[in-house]
């Protein structure tokens, strides 16, 4: 029995090792990889025109899971009237953990560059907000395609 409990706490031990690592260095999620953490220079002024996100490709977003632990992926932004959004577009029936963490709790962190900006995420429910903010999209990503019966999730960031 003693030699059991060694081994649960060996185990314990490094697993908090690991997560204290992790959370120093962070772990950037990586193109189609997610990560845990996001690092950077976290900036607290407001935003009042994101349009500069126009060149940029891709931003990193990170979620609150339920279990506690960060979950970062790398997805696509869109400006729009000097507003950001992100879309997340998938499968009918399929779903998106960052999405499911977003409705759950909408406190983000997002990565633009090196820079952080801690946010909330808002589902986009009027029609026609939704509509021209995928048609900013499809201006910026042509090469992206909506398959048909996906489901489209826009969120406008706030705060």
């Amino acid at each position: 029995m003693k030699t059991l409990l060694k081994i649960v706490l060996g185990i314990l031990a490094c697993l908090v090792l690991t997560l204290v690592v992790l959370r120093i260095t962070g772990l950037n999620p990586h193109n189609q990889t997610p990560g845990l953490w996001l690092t950077g220079n976290l900036v607290t002024t407001p935003v009042a025109d994101w349009s500069f996100t126009n060149n940029v490709p891709h931003v990193e977003v990170q979620t609150r899971t339920w279990y506690l632990l960060p979950h970062s992926v790398t997805i696509n932004c869109i400006a729009y009237n000097g507003r950001l959004y992100l879309s997340s577009v998938f499968p009918e029936g399929a779903s998106r953990s960052w999405n499911e963490n977003v409705m759950r709790d909408p406190h983000v962190r997002i990565k633009i560059g090196n820079n952080l900006y801690d946010r909330s995420l808002m589902l986009v429910t009027d029609p026609a907000e939704k509509e021209a903010v995928l048609q900013a999209r499809a201006k910026k990503y042509p090469q992206l395609k909506i398959p048909p019966n996906a489901t489209i999730h826009v969120f406008r960031v706030v705060g």
